[in-house]
């Protein structure tokens, strides 16, 4: 009777990791696209109306009550000096609600923004040369790259602003 060797069994499949994915909600600030990560944001309304508030910041631009919350609303065109010249702000725009650690603010976009999954592997540091090196972690988290050859910067919402400027807010000065 021939002998019959079995073969040892063959190694299981190791399972290939699923990449791990960001949600983000994608916006336009000037000509490009910004993402934040999706649990940074509260919520995307059309833009209620604004109170403009004496002694901040030309890019606040004042303070909504947002579902009964009051925010303060900043213009990231503004902020980063994006707005083509002679660009119009538009007559409807959207906000979207972000939150920090202790605050939340409303981001005026011009148009509905909208959300984009992508693997983390695809967000890259932003080069050193986009900044100089003392603000380019405050509040950039890198560089998408897209496979069709575009890119979203993606902001981290909660250092946006500097301390000295979150002190600014209104509602959050000394008297409070």
């Amino acid at each position: 009777m021939a002998e019959i060797e079995l073969a040892a069994p063959a190694p299981k499949a190791e399972r290939a990791k699923p990449a791990e994915l960001v949600q983000l909600i994608v916006f336009r600030l000037g000509d490009e696209d910004y993402g934040i990560r999706i649990e940074q944001v509260k919520e995307v309304t059309v833009t209620p109306e604004v109170a403009r508030m004496p002694k901040t910041p030309p890019f606040i631009k004042g303070i909504a009550n947002l579902r009964g919350d009051i925010i303060a609303i900043i213009d990231l065109e503004e902020r980063f000096r994006l707005r083509p010249a002679g660009r119009p702000l538009p007559e409807r725009s959207y906000t979207v609600a972000v939150e920090a650690a202790d605050y939340t603010l409303g981001l005026m976009v011009r148009e509905v923004p909208r959300p984009f999954t992508l693997p983390l592997s695809q967000i890259e540091p932003a080069p050193e040369f986009v900044q100089d090196s003392s603000t380019r972690n405050k509040y950039l988290e890198g560089i998408a790259k897209l496979p069709e050859g575009g890119i979203i910067i993606v902001l981290d919402m909660r250092k946006l602003l500097t301390p000295s400027e979150v002190m600014r807010l209104p509602g959050k000065g000394a008297s409070s």
